[in-house]
């Protein structure tokens, strides 16, 4: 018989790992992969029935492999899911049927994203792919924030999407937004890109054109443009933190 594990990565995840975990019971096994929790995700998860597994996080394709490494020899398949995302009825039969397979060695997953409550289909966030069922063997990450999945053999793609509630509010979409900020310009940083007088101002306007054009942004109205625009500014806000960065270190 086929084994498919569900691992879900959390820290500080209590609002939502219930959910998430009573989501993935289609699961031959559910584990909470941990990154050292303070609040009551892991009594949440085990009250639900799934293992724990604690790892220190260093970074998100660390994280990832080192869960693919806990499970290695045994499970057949690995299902990643966030603690924010639910695996729909859909999703879970068409899982358990194309595992049965031997056509690939990965799926990609579209995912329908809530952003501030609202179903956002432009502006980058429709399908957002991803891939998250794997076989084992024959996967790993790579990239430290934006992980990459690099796989031995081909790559196919469901059909039925994750749910993925997103930012709650405003302020949630800050706070991320401030992390992804720091981590990417640290990776600009490290490939040695030093930002430029134009970059503050041209950047900015080609992630705007980019989301709300080319992406679609304008097809969720008023909430696709002010998604454009907040992406836009951090898209400034990144390039500011690669400056400051090359002004700490005296170059």
């Amino acid at each position: 018989m086929t084994k498919l594990t569900a691992i879900v990565l959390t820290h500080n995840e209590e609002r939502h790992v219930e959910d998430c975990l009573a989501s993935l019971d289609f699961a031959d096994e559910r584990i909470v992969f941990d990154s050292e929790s303070t609040d009551k995700t892991v009594e949440l998860a085990r009250k639900a029935g799934a293992r724990v597994i604690t790892h220190p996080f260093q970074n998100f394709s660390a994280q990832r492999n080192a869960a693919l490494d806990a499970v290695s020899g045994t499970t057949d398949w690995v299902l990643f899911v966030d603690a924010d995302e639910r695996v729909t009825s859909e999703l879970a039969e068409e899982i358990r049927n194309v595992i049965m397979r031997r056509e690939y060695v990965g799926y990609q997953i579209p995912r329908d994203n809530y952003i501030f409550g609202k179903l956002t289909r432009g502006a980058g966030w429709h399908p957002d792919y991803q891939t998250r069922l794997l076989k084992v063997g024959k996967a790993h990450y790579e990239n430290a924030v934006h992980e990459v999945v690099k796989l031995d053999g081909t790559l196919g793609t469901l059909t039925h999407p994750f749910v993925h509630y997103n930012y709650r509010d405003i302020d949630h979409f800050r706070e991320k937004q401030r992390k992804y900020v720091r981590y990417d310009a640290q990776g600009l940083y490290d490939t040695g890109i030093k930002p430029k007088p134009q970059n503050f101002i041209l950047q900015p306007l080609r992630q705007f054109r980019w989301r709300f054009f080319e992406l679609g942004g304008y097809r969720d109205g008023l909430h696709g443009f002010r998604l454009s625009l907040l992406m836009a500014w951090y898209e400034y806000k990144k390039y500011r933190a690669l400056e400051a960065l090359w002004q700490q270190n005296g170059e």
